[in-house]
């Protein structure tokens, strides 16, 4: 990654292991319970992650790749259909963020989820569901092995197979060019986006306060 003006960093690639989350239609509740989102900051969502798959009602864990040793320092997720539906809420991709994940490899995403991501430099690539099983069935055998997410080039590597990917062509620019943190990008252009809506006529400008006798 390199940076722009902006310090907004240009995510043309993400590289590490991989950690296969199986399953079609697993939705933001699923990803992030709603009880967990009564936090004013996002920070420490990252152990509430999938939490309900991870542990039973009297808090022993069950069988989930989060709760893996080997996946511990893994940080691209290899997920199924349509991943992240349901609710539209941020704290998804935030939990996920804060746990580890760098990227997300899968065969589809719920639109808004992929725009949670977006915001946080979290590339969701997409492929078949053929080469997405095969990713995870590698990912399986081989959990300290590189994956290599090229954004740019719309590439994942595995081992010694690369697969071509789909990537948004408006989250690929983003991602590339740095350009994702709109938040950021405001605030870098503070003084020139307060010069052009002073310019602008149907813009109103406030009257100067008088000062009382």
């Amino acid at each position: 990654m390199t940076e722009t003006e902006t310090d907004i960093p240009e995510v043309t690639a993400v590289s590490g292991t991989g950690i296969p989350v199986r399953g079609n239609d697993i939705d933001t509740d699923q990803i992030i319970p709603a009880r967990f989102m009564k936090v004013v900051t996002f920070d420490g969502l990252g152990e509430f992650a999938f939490f309900d798959q991870r542990f039973d009602d009297e808090d022993n864990e069950k069988d989930h790749p989060f709760n893996d040793e080997q996946f511990r320092d893994a940080n691209v997720l290899v997920v199924n259909a349509n991943f992240g539906c349901g609710s539209s809420r941020e704290h998804a991709p935030q939990a996920l963020m804060r746990w580890g994940i760098d990227a997300i490899v899968g065969e589809s995403f719920a639109e808004i989820f992929a725009g949670n991501c977006l915001a946080l430099g979290i590339p969701t690539v997409t492929a078949d569901q053929e080469t997405v099983e095969t990713i995870q069935d590698w990912v399986d055998e081989h959990p300290d092995g590189d994956i290599d997410v090229d954004v740019a080039g719309e590439t994942v590597t595995y081992g010694d197979t690369t697969v071509e990917v789909d990537v948004d062509e408006a989250q690929r620019k983003a991602l590339v060019e740095g350009i994702w943190d709109t938040t950021a990008l405001m605030k870098s252009n503070a003084e020139a986006i307060r010069a052009t809506a002073e310019s602008l006529p149907y813009v109103d400008q406030p009257e100067p306060r008088v000062a009382n006798d």
